[in-house]
């Protein structure tokens, strides 16, 4: 879809790339783990190990084809650069933030690995940094930058799932 006439080097203006924002609350959790009493997740080693696996590799898929679109759509995923389509295809027809979904899959599959509750636990908050400091901004940006054609996508599809 074609954007609205707006500063060609316009950009969402989030906070932090969202990897980091997902890293950087990872980390913090991790770090608490270790100094804080942590009793572990109340798994098994060898389903925390599946499960491990499982939640990562789903939230790579994820990504993987939240990106594909974009790169279709002749698009750049990154946040903090310029967006020149509007995508709404593949997974984006049921959430307009797959790749943030992804990254909570990675998340919770890493904090799994780490058999660590506080980083687990951790994930709410970051999901509240990313929505109101990442998603939200980039709402507002799209909304600018394709006007009624977002209106009418953002009407259609949830935030989340």
């Amino acid at each position: 879809m074609k954007p609205a006439d707006t500063a060609p080097n316009e950009t969402a203006k989030v906070i932090a790339p969202p990897p980091l924002i997902f890293l950087g609350f990872l980390a913090v959790g991790w770090g608490l783990s270790q100094i804080l009493p942590d009793p572990g997740l109340p798994i098994s080693p060898d389903v925390r190990r599946y499960l491990a696996f499982a939640l990562i590799a789903g939230g790579v898929v994820v990504d993987g084809a939240a990106v594909d679109r974009f790169r279709r759509a002749g698009t750049r995923p990154e946040p903090w650069k310029p967006t020149t389509a509007l995508t709404t295809d593949g997974l984006y027809r049921f959430s307009r933030n797959p790749m943030y979904l992804g990254f909570a899959l990675i998340y919770a599959g890493l904090a799994v690995v780490l058999d660590s509750v506080i980083a687990l636990a951790l994930l709410i908050p970051c999901l509240i940094v990313v929505d109101l400091f990442v998603i939200r901004r980039e709402e507002r940006y799209m909304a600018a930058r394709f006007g009624a054609d977002y209106d009418a996508y953002r009407r259609k599809v949830r935030r989340w799932l």
